[in-house]
């Protein structure tokens, strides 16, 4: 597995390279800022990112919003000394994958590797896919039907292209919240209908509101026209 480590902390991520190399048998490159981070990022391919929220040059938070925002769909990690609910909640909702607090072992590091790479972080095939009038475009994470264009969030486009992959299927909440927040991840049910709702918002901007369908007591599927 190929891991991006954007850590400025020299001993720290001296210690976490060598770990990963050594307990993980992982190909790493460590940046120390973040621009480099972001430009590692976009033109090399990594299964997984770690970064580190403070550092020099564009912080964690910043380097992973914009990554989302431009499409990017790999796995990120995201490191940090900030604690409180709040700091979580932001990194998550920044596009965060997985969120470790410092100081952490490497043990539960190496430990939370295993479990995102466990999940489908497979780089996309194709850039658009139809779904019979609709236009859903991975690049920009937008959909379009004729001239109408709506751009998506970040959780709202994770969203309905996990419900495209699995067309015809009833996704639980359970395993939405596994595989668009993340299993771990403090969030509620509520979030995730609140999500469904934002999205079907924007399904009616092009005219596909019934294109999503709840199933009472179970969950959601996209239907399969």
């Amino acid at each position: 597995m190929n891991i991006l480590l954007a850590e400025d902390d020299l001993q720290l991520g001296e210690l976490i390279s060598f770990m990963l190399k050594k307990k993980g048998g992982y190909n790493v490159d460590w940046v120390k800022e973040g621009e480099d981070a972001y430009i590692y990022a976009t033109t090399s391919y990594y299964d997984l990112i770690i970064l580190d929220w403070m550092m020099p040059n564009g912080e964690g938070i910043s380097i992973c919003q914009r990554l989302r925002s431009e499409g990017y769909t790999g796995a990120i990690l995201m490191l940090t000394a900030k604690d409180t609910i709040k700091d979580r909640i932001n990194g998550l909702d920044a596009g965060a994958d997985d969120y470790l607090i410092k100081p952490f072992e490497i043990d539960e590091l190496l430990a939370r590797l295993r479990a995102l790479s466990r999940r489908n972080f497979a780089p996309l095939i194709e850039d658009k896919v139809w779904i019979q009038d609709l236009l859903l475009n991975r690049t920009n994470q937008t959909i379009a039907k004729g001239a109408k264009n709506i751009q998506l969030s970040p959780r709202e486009f994770q969203l309905l292209d996990l419900l495209v992959q699995n067309k015809g299927q009833v996704l639980t909440r359970d395993i939405i919240l596994e595989r668009v927040w993340g299993f771990d991840a403090e969030v509620s049910m509520k979030t995730i209908d609140a999500t469904i709702k934002l999205l079907r918002k924007k399904l009616e901007m092009v005219d596909q509101y019934d294109l999503l369908k709840s199933i009472r007591g179970v969950g959601y599927t996209l239907e399969k026209r």
